[in-house]
């Protein structure tokens, strides 16, 4: 019989009990006691009636808490929902109804986001607070009736960040959660001495899959942060004594911009990894002088692949910079053409994907899960081009590319210019509608603390290193640039 990863965690319970599992809030749970935990949350949604493939909403920030209770749901055959904390009410409210769940966890923290929404769950149970979830934890009362667990079985169900439209709910299957995490394991040589530190939002596919179920799969140990903090994290990095860290590009960029980074002890750390979002080359180069002894490590895919396609090692970041890398392990990457062909080097087509970790569908959403799953390889909606040793490049999202002209131009090609300015911290490129053209692209710009530009001063730049077609009609400083919970540019607010 298989073993899916919450077993695969009361293997370890027994095998190394007094291991460390996580770190959180100077709290440690060995294995044993977090698999207890998970047992108990199984128990108690079991004990109230619920039914193997009832979908339970977790809308909660990063803690010990929301990994015992995500795998302890998984554990009693219940679908787990972990929700965007970062969501305004209405878009919570959308997924709680098409989503048709019938119970919620719910962080005390953070209540207050959802507290008027009209909702139909049978049970609210909090975390923090009144602590209902924590005496749930605690009662030794609480027996979990064994389930079989399948591998088609729905362990997960994520929306996704919309960021081209209304999220979808991806569903994800105790299998492709056992693999990514074969997978991840694997490409990232994650061994039970590892420990990871992890502030990115769990309620995300790359934090939850990427790295916390390869650390857990190997027996390692998680320690968790609440969410990104320049000064929390950094005291944590130094302290907690971390091998691996993941960060999406801002985190690095603003890690990079703190006083004396030189004098950071971050001895235990061998690995930087990073994904969501391109990594500028002068961001990848400052970080690599920063730390000489820290690997560092690209990570591509979607939440419909678990999220796994490629993966860039440390030895090709900066001689193959702007590409993600060669398909993973059990993983077939092909570039293809309007019809389905294979596109040869150099030619930019939409990226497919093929693996254990391809989603089981869209929830309730059978157009587009045979739009996006055809013949069994995933349709990202990515462009990307191969060069001649395999490495493959995004070039742009489907929807994001524009055409100027009746030339395409590609936004991250843009952006990668405007991150060479010294001034530049941070940049986003969107088309915007033009009577003549159809669309010019326009940039937004957000300028380092204490420095100053001109607009004037980035097209001059931009003029010297890019055809007439792709400089922006326009430049808008900001603040800050808008963002999902998981790091992404949310490029549809931009061009509204």
């Amino acid at each position: 019989m298989s073993m899916y990863m919450p077993q695969l965690i009361g293997k370890h319970a027994k095998e190394q009990p007094t291991y460390p599992a996580t770190w959180c809030d100077e709290r440690e749970w060995d294995y044993a006691s977090f698999y207890t935990r998970m047992e108990r949350v199984g128990a108690y949604f079991q004990q109230k009636g619920y039914k193997k493939g009832d979908i339970i909403a977790l809308y909660a920030l990063n803690s010990d808490f929301f990994l015992a209770t995500y795998y302890g749901l998984q554990l009693a055959g219940f679908t787990v929902m972990p929700i965007n904390t970062k969501l305004a009410a209405p878009e919570v409210q959308y997924i709680f109804d098409h989503s048709e769940a019938v119970a919620l966890i719910c962080d005390d923290k953070i209540k207050e986001t959802i507290a008027s929404l009209p909702n139909e769950f049978r049970d609210t149970l909090y975390i923090g607070g009144s602590d209902e979830l924590g005496r749930v934890m605690e009662d030794e009362s609480l027996k979990l009736e064994p389930v079989e667990l399948q591998g088609d079985d729905v362990a997960v169900v994520m929306y996704t960040s919309g960021t081209t439209g209304k999220p979808k709910g991806v569903m994800l299957t105790n299998q492709n959660i056992l693999s990514v995490s074969e997978i991840w394991a694997e490409a990232m040589d994650i061994v039970k001495e590892d420990r990871l530190l992890i502030s990115t939002p769990l309620f995300h596919c790359a934090a939850s899959h990427v790295f916390v179920a390869p650390v857990i799969y190997k027996g390692g140990t998680t320690i968790v942060e609440e969410g990104f903090s320049k000064t929390s994290t950094i005291d944590l990095l130094q302290r907690t004594e971390p091998t691996i860290f993941f960060g999406v590009p801002a985190m690095y960029t603003i890690i990079l911009n703190m006083p004396n980074i030189e004098k950071l002890d971050l001895s235990t750390l061998r690995l930087f990894a990073y994904g969501a979002a391109p990594m500028p080359y002068e961001v990848l180069k400052q970080l690599k002088k920063a730390f000489p002894n820290v690997r560092v490590q690209n990570m591509y895919g979607q939440t419909e692949n678990s999220p796994a396609a490629t993966t860039l090692k440390d030895e090709y970041a900066l001689d193959k910079i702007g590409s993600v890398g060669q398909a993973l392990p059990q993983t077939e990457v092909r570039v293809v053409g309007e019809h389905g062909e294979s596109l040869p080097p150099g030619l930019v087509g939409e990226i497919v994907v093929r693996g254990p970790q391809i989603m089981k569908g869209y929830l309730r959403n059978e157009r587009e899960t045979h739009m996006a799953i055809r013949d069994g390889w995933l349709y990202s909606g990515d462009l990307g081009r191969f060069d001649e040793e395999g490495f493959l490049y995004i070039v742009d999202r489907k929807k994001d590319m524009l055409i100027r002209g009746g030339e395409n131009v590609y936004p991250i090609e843009v952006e990668e210019v405007l991150y060479q300015i010294p001034e530049v911290l941070e940049a986003a490129v969107v088309g915007v509608p033009h009577p003549v053209y159809g669309e010019v692209p326009k940039a937004f710009v957000v300028l380092k603390e204490g420095k100053q530009s001109t607009e004037e001063a980035i097209l001059n730049y931009c003029g010297e290193q890019l055809a007439k077609y792709k400089i922006p009609a326009e430049v808008e400083f900001m603040e800050e640039l808008p963002r999902n919970a998981s790091g992404k540019v949310l490029k549809h607010t931009l061009r509204s």
